[in-house]
């Protein structure tokens, strides 16, 4: 069944199950057997060992350790931690309190957390786990609920690094464009020149940041997500009743200390992005094997490496403060616990993702789905468009936008070069776009799951108040694409993504302002 339309039923199973149950590690759970059973033919056993050698190729690759995935759940761990201390210090409360005075509206809070999510666009891991801890207390004290701050925090992390060429995603693109262009023999213009030619071209990405400050200054919150606000504006309540055990949320685990001051939260924080982004630069320089330049260290840095080193900076950072506080203080052993307590669901729903993940690599679905595009037969006007579809739908299905670049970028260079060479560009943009776009859409998402840990939110929540606004955004973009086809005029289509959003947003804003 591998690399047949077979292949893809495991990821729609999943998908399904989770709308229809909204239970993630269920639903994760039965893509799993059944992408095993149909990796086996149906044998049980077979299929039972297949589960076991995948969950233990997480830990263990190649008789090896597999130290990334630990680093980066060791983080998770890390940033529970850190959560706690931040709470138990009182350093969330008093910046809390800080912030309410000079950030008076909820609009103000909104806008404030959209330019966090711009400014920090080094990784996209990073930018959700930190825009969340800087971001939480200052939404919480205006009554925005976790679902719409686990919106703003992914529709502006991957987004921004996709179009960043100081990034860890920027530097791994332009590599593999730099391979591409090797490839094709095409020489008349260089790889960094090319992704900052491609970045007007990105029409997902920059629609969707453009529509999170749409939804900050407009109001425009639609179906879940209104539900949500609403709740959260006339009951205070910023979750679902009885779902205060989710990522980053502490509940009643113990009182804040009454002498928290803002620098218990601030200064964790800052040692948290300063160790990180050291970090990253230092692994990247060592592993640069020619001459040390920014893409080249970015393009090497090991990022889960560098936010376990932040990581463990900022909770020792934080453990100092809160032992030099004056008693009564909770139990520092409490906070810990307590703390690796409320990260558990993001690990398991992370572990699970891993698993489906490798599961649907096995049975080749995003090779299908590129092979569907190789054999069409269509117009070189149409292949932006068909791009930004199929690599969506591999996003969708596969839960990874670099897996979805490492595939689709070669195979839309290659089709540009032989039906239109003028396409090159606008098809190459367009699988970053539609990798960007699917990757919002799906549970499975590495980057999706950390944006519901960094918010705090039910992580289905997170998904299905999202996908509204990801669907305005994708439509926006089709748009562009279908422009850019047909005309090759860049700024002509780019306008008419941004002003197809803007509609879009008046629209609703018009049509919530009557209800």
């Amino acid at each position: 069944m591998e690399g047949t339309i077979f292949s893809i039923i495991p990821a729609i199973i999943m998908l399904v199950l989770v709308l229809l149950t909204r239970k993630v590690l269920l639903s994760l759970g039965a893509g799993i057997i059944v992408g095993a059973l149909f990796i086996h033919d149906f044998a049980v056993v077979e299929s039972i060992q297949e589960i076991g050698i995948i969950f233990y190729n997480i830990f263990i690759s190649d008789g090896s350790i597999n130290i990334g995935n630990i680093y980066l759940l060791s983080f998770l761990l890390l940033l529970g931690m850190l959560t706690a201390f931040l709470t138990a210090s009182g350093g969330s409360r008093a910046f809390g309190d800080w912030m309410i005075n000079r950030v008076r509206t909820r609009k103000g809070a909104q806008v404030m957390t959209a330019i966090m999510g711009l400014i920090i666009f080094i990784d996209d891991y990073f930018n959700s786990l930190a825009v969340g801890q800087i971001a939480r207390p200052l939404t919480d004290r205006h009554k925005i609920s976790r679902a719409k701050l686990a919106y703003f925090i992914d529709s502006t992390s991957a987004p921004v690094t996709v179009i960043s060429p100081i990034s860890s995603w920027g530097a791994y693109i332009i590599g593999i464009i730099g391979g591409l262009f090797a490839t094709n023999e095409i020489t008349n213009i260089q790889p960094l020149e090319a992704f900052i030619t491609m970045i007007p071209l990105n029409f997902y990405a920059l629609s969707a940041v453009l529509l999170v400050f749409l939804v900050a200054f407009l109001k425009i919150d639609i179906g879940a997500m209104r539900i949500h606000e609403d709740r959260a504006k006339t009951e205070g309540k910023l979750l679902k009743p009885g779902e205060n055990n989710v990522p980053g949320d502490l509940g009643d685990a113990f009182e804040p200390h009454e002498l928290g001051r803002i620098y218990h939260l601030l200064v964790p924080i800052g040692v948290l992005i300063v160790a990180t982004v050291t970090a990253m630069v230092l692994t990247g320089m060592n592993a640069s094997e020619a001459e040390v330049t920014i893409l080249s260290t970015f393009a090497n840095t090991n990022v889960n490496l560098s936010l376990f080193v932040g990581g463990v900076a900022s909770v020792l950072t934080a453990l100092v403060f809160h032992l030099q506080q004056r008693q009564p203080r909770a139990n520092w052993g409490k906070i810990l616990f307590e703390g690796i307590k409320t990260m558990l669901p993001a690990i398991y729903i992370l572990l699970l993702a891993w698993m489906i993940g490798s599961v649907i690599g096995t049975l080749e679905t995003g090779q299908y789905l590129a092979q569907i595009v190789s054999d069409a037969s269509i117009s070189s006007a149409f292949l932006p468009l068909l791009f930004f579809i199929i690599a969506g739908l591999m996003a969708l299905a596969t839960g990874t936008s670099w897996g979805t670049f490492g595939i689709m970028l070669p195979i839309a260079a290659e089709v540009a070069v032989i039906t239109d060479v003028s396409m090159l560009l606008p098809a190459l943009s367009a699988v970053l776009a539609g990798a960007v776009f699917g990757d919002h859409c799906t549970p499975i998402s590495d980057t999706t799951i950390l944006s519901s840990t960094g918010a705090g939110s039910n992580h289905i929540d997170h998904v299905l108040t999202q996908l509204p606004y990801a669907l305005i955004a994708a439509f926006a973009s089709g748009v562009g694409y279908l422009i850019i086809g047909v005309t090759n005029q860049i700024i002509l289509a780019l306008l008419a993504a941004i002003i197809v959003v803007v509609l879009i947003g008046l629209v609703i804003q018009y049509i919530n302002n009557r209800k």
